[in-house]
């Protein structure tokens, strides 16, 4: 298993993500904090380790940047909020704690939609996101600004989190891979959620290998966390490269290829003849109920979000961004009832994914239906969201983890992304078949470049 070299020193490495962020930022606006001074500290404190022959842990000088609702200590946490702009937390997050203790070096803070809550990026403390790829398009979200950031080279990892998929959409609208885990798997003590139940933190970078060491990082029960499962994850990084020959990977006939878009489409089936060449079974496969997952979340997720926010939706005004607002009421309209009924209908879905599971060992989709849509697109923001994760959202109310690895391009550069499932606790399975297909391909590698002035 590779371990980052320390042939480059950790200041060298975030010198190269400082000056990515002086180039890039003023166009995309990535990041809402960037802590220089102290990632400088960080770095120059893990080059003494490594000049003394020491190793701080798989993440040695790592720059990484985190998502802006995970505490850092004494580092601006805003949520995407003017009400919480001034927040500065006591504590770190304990995800955040786990990536210092293994080396990580924290550059800053990264851009998010607006509490979490949305597909665009854009929250009124530094505006809209843009796609490195297309500034005119969004970033996907809500964890826009991590994947900017990674594609860009800004960062070489990054924290996001993912509701319905704010881990995933991003990842495949920037090019870049990311990982949600098993909700329980890694915790979320320290993170404003936007649905308990649903959320959960995830690991973002260019490639399935450094997901994987980012992921082994950040696993562990936690106490302090109610959704936390004390349940063991194996040390797995050393059989990541063991390939998939003789998987049984599912195409499903029913939704999860509804509405898309002839360059995705195109790029899927290429991805599913590589998987097929590394050995895989592609069996079509029935995935019932998943058409209407996406409603029944949608009334679980909207609910929670106005519980969490109710005291601010009550205030409303000027501190909320209008399209958050307006959509965040939208669960205003759920009732204990509709709960209740998609509480059931969750107890049904997992029972479905199980017996699916029983029959394949992984599911494989588009992560978007489409490519990044247009920034000024007059959908609304509701509408966007909907299109945007029609594959995502299924697997979030199954709380099983999901994994998107780039796959192509559309015929003007915009990057599409694969989507791998899996059932629960399997996500050691999704890092394999992730970086089989990596190793024969290189969409993973390719970067924007920075448009001329």
């Amino acid at each position: 298993m590779h371990v980052p070299s320390p042939a480059v020193s950790a200041t060298e490495r975030l010198q190269r993500s400082l000056d990515a962020i002086h180039q890039w930022d003023p166009l995309v606006k990535a990041m809402i904090t960037v802590d220089a001074e102290g990632a400088r500290r960080t770095a120059e404190a893990a080059d003494r380790a490594a000049a003394e022959g020491r190793s701080l842990g798989l993440l040695h000088g790592v720059p990484l940047v985190v998502k802006d609702n995970i505490d850092t200590a004494g580092l601006r946490t805003t949520c995407g909020s003017l009400f919480f702009e001034d927040n500065l937390p006591a504590a770190d997050a304990t995800v955040v704690r786990r990536l210092r203790a293994a080396g990580a070096v924290i550059v800053g803070k990264c851009t998010l939609h607006e509490f979490a809550f949305g597909v665009r990026s854009l929250n009124p403390v530094v505006g809209q996101c843009r796609n490195p790829w297309d500034p005119a398009r969004i970033p996907g979200g809500s964890s826009g600004g991590s994947g900017v950031a990674v594609a860009t080279g800004m960062a070489e990892m990054a924290l996001g989190t993912d509701t319905g998929g704010s881990v995933r959409i991003p990842a495949a609208l920037n090019g870049i891979t990311g990982l949600r885990p098993t909700v329980g798997r890694v915790s979320n003590h320290g993170c404003l959620p936007v649905s308990p139940t649903h959320d959960t933190i995830g690991p973002m970078a260019r490639s399935v290998e450094e997901v994987a060491l980012l992921f082994a990082v950040m696993s562990g029960h936690d106490a302090s966390d109610p959704v936390s499962e004390p349940r063991e994850l194996p040390n797995f990084l050393p059989r990541l490269r063991d390939g998939i020959a003789g998987r049984r990977i599912g195409r499903p006939r029913n939704h999860y290829f509804d509405n898309v878009s002839a360059p995705v489409g195109a790029a899927i089936e290429e991805a599913v003849r590589t998987f097929s060449r590394l050995g895989a079974e592609i069996v079509d496969v029935e995935v019932p109920g998943a058409e209407e997952a996406h409603a029944w979340a949608t009334a679980m997720i909207y609910s929670d979000a106005c519980a969490l926010h109710a005291a601010r939706l009550q205030e409303g005004g000027e501190r909320w961004g209008p399209q958050t607002l307006e959509r965040m009421r939208m669960g205003l309209r759920y009732t204990g009832t509709d709960y209740a009924r998609s509480m059931r209908q969750r107890e049904a879905w997992c029972r479905t994914l199980e017996d699916v599971f029983g029959r394949v060992d992984l599911l494989l989709s588009p992560s978007s239906p489409t490519v990044a849509p247009l920034i000024d697109d007059q959908r609304s923001l509701f509408e966007a969201t909907r299109a945007v994760t029609q594959n995502t959202y299924a697997g979030a109310f199954g709380r099983i983890p999901g994994l998107s690895v780039p796959c192509g391009a559309s015929p003007e550069g915009l990057p599409i992304g694969v989507q791998l499932e899996s059932a629960c606790w399997n996500e050691p399975l999704l890092l394999q078949a992730g970086w089989a297909f990596q190793s024969v391909t290189d969409w993973h590698q390719r970067r924007p470049s920075l448009p001329r002035a």
